[in-house]
């Protein structure tokens, strides 16, 4: 359900008392409220999406490392770019945005080390026609392959018929010529591997981040779509080795969590 900070903590007691085992939730709005509220439940698992560390006994986390998929599609976007400036629309410089962007251009200066970047901050999570308003900015500005870290921003490249880049979720419908790919966050196996713990009365407050990548099956691209038929072969080649490197652990995507700025 959806809880303002100010009501964290008392939501929080409320399903620890009414005999939940696992409690998931999001704390970035509530870091220190989240965790002070765990402690008065040591017999409550507590697994929240948080920016900082797990606390002892039983507040454990995860985050969106999902840096590796967005490398990839940074690859594409670098051998797809016909102008040479590629752009990313992202909602504020903090760290768990700031490796997604830079992982996402590492990729695409990986293929062209000239490669122009474009990058834009809206200062919210959920503004679309800021989004969108910021990345017709870029498109102005010679963009023709953007990252849309944001809702709204698929909606201008549409509208201005250059490639876009998901993030999140596969969201080709939103623009099926539009949308080649993008990361994926599947929580499935951090839940799941949460859950084993609690059922066998081990879990413990600990780190969840590798359950979110690529190797643990906890992000990956999303499926081409109609890009299948059209994307270059070579494109797809090299995404694919790429893949395998990283799910064979010969390539480690490099974590950068520094503001990104424009070329």
């Amino acid at each position: 359900e959806k809880v303002q900070t100010a009501d964290f903590s008392r939501v929080m007691r409320e399903y620890a008392q009414g005999g939940y085992e696992l409690v998931l939730g999001d704390a970035f709005a509530a870091e220190r409220e989240s965790r002070r509220t765990a402690k008065q439940f040591p017999k409550v698992a507590f697994l929240f999406g948080s920016g900082a560390g797990p606390a002892e006994p039983n507040f454990a986390v995860f985050d969106n490392w999902i840096h590796e998929p967005a490398y990839l599609s940074g690859l594409i976007a670098g051998k797809m770019s016909k102008s040479g400036t590629i752009g990313a629309v992202a909602a504020m410089g903090i760290p768990e945005v700031n490796r997604l962007v830079n992982a996402f251009f590492a990729g695409a200066r990986e293929v062209n080390p000239s490669i122009k970047r474009k990058v834009a901050f809206i200062g919210s999570f959920f503004d679309p026609p800021k989004a969108k308003e910021a990345a017709i900015a870029q498109i102005d500005a010679g963009v023709d392959v953007i990252y849309a870290e944001r809702f709204g921003v698929i909606e201008a490249a549409v509208e201005r018929k250059i490639l876009a880049i998901s993030n999140m979720s596969d969201q080709s419908n939103l623009g099926p010529d539009t949308v080649i790919t993008g990361p994926v966050w599947d929580m499935y196996p951090t839940v799941e591997h949460a859950i084993k713990l609690v059922k066998a009365g081990v879990f413990t407050a600990q780190d969840y981040g590798d359950f979110s990548r690529m190797a643990k099956g906890g992000s990956f691209l999303a499926p081409y779509h109609k890009f299948d038929k059209t994307l270059p072969a070579d494109v797809k080649e090299l995404v694919e080795k790429k893949k395998a490197e990283i799910l064979d652990g010969n390539f480690r995507v490099d974590v950068d969590e520094n503001t990104p700025v424009s070329d």
